[in-house]
């Protein structure tokens, strides 16, 4: 990559929720996109919806962040299109209800390397562009961050890896004109409880929060140089008693939480 190069802001799981939610938000605020997820058509739909908008339509590119030469690919494509980013939002990623035992090793295993090992190789693969470009990195973690979670045990580890990685980062690059933020909503309505196997009434709605909402939050907390991002007072609040009470009350009550789900 030169300096010649583009910014541009590239956006992983693009093609639905929240990622959908931010690309929509980011664009509004006049950045060119690259939006990056499995499912192409999707993609392209909306590209369409926020070139119907007036903005530029955004770059599409499919691909899978499971693969381990995915950050590479990414970053070669970009450069043949004489792009480079100057913000990268990890978004991608995927839940699953049930206990360790009961569920797909494999399928556990894949996402650790979504939620986790993709999220670590996309945020450093492009900090040479960001540091020149003084930009950013937005992590979508979850308030699962904050707690164990029994009956959903490999996803809120992993977010709370993001939640420890992007905390750590923030510190590292922000000497270096990089800001890094990340983003821990609570229930959000979207594709993820299908894939998760759960049910849209299995959170309280005082918790509950639009991904639109998610996205402004999300969006003025990067613009804002913050490093962490709670959206709602209620999730705030969530995340702030939960570190003073005994994790065995806490594992407890996710638990139960768990097993309750419709």
């Amino acid at each position: 990559m030169t300096q010649a190069n583009r910014p541009v802001t590239l956006i992983t799981g693009a093609s639905a929720g929240i990622g959908a939610a931010l690309a929509h938000e980011f664009a509004a605020h006049g950045h060119e996109l690259v939006l990056i997820a499995r499912r192409e058509q999707a993609l392209a739909r909306l590209a369409d919806a926020i070139a119907a908008k007036g903005a530029p339509r955004p770059t599409v590119m499919r691909a899978d962040l499971a693969r381990l030469d995915a950050a590479q690919t990414i970053a070669a494509a970009l450069d043949e299109r004489g792009l480079e980013p100057d913000v990268v939002v990890n978004n991608a990623g995927f839940g699953l209800v049930g206990a360790a035992d009961a569920l797909d090793r494999a399928e556990q295993l894949a996402m650790i390397d979504l939620n986790v090992r993709a999220l670590t190789d996309v945020s450093l693969a492009f900090l040479d562009s960001l540091k020149r470009h003084r930009g950013g990195i937005l992590n979508v973690a979850s308030i699962a961050a904050f707690m164990p979670g029994p009956g959903m045990a490999v996803y809120y580890a992993s977010k709370a890896y993001v939640l420890s990685f992007s905390e750590a980062l923030h510190r590292e690059l922000r000497s270096k004109g990089v800001r890094v933020t990340v983003l821990c909503p609570g229930p959000v309505p979207t594709e993820f409880q299908a894939r998760a196997g759960m049910s849209d009434e299995a959170f309280p709605r005082l918790l509950t929060r639009s991904a639109e909402q998610v996205a402004r939050d999300g969006y003025r907390g990067l613009t804002q140089g913050r490093r962490l991002v709670v959206p709602g007072v209620a999730n705030r609040a969530v995340t702030t008693v939960i570190r003073f009470a005994p994790r065995t009350l806490v594992l407890e009550l996710i638990a139960r939480q768990q097993r309750g789900r419709p």
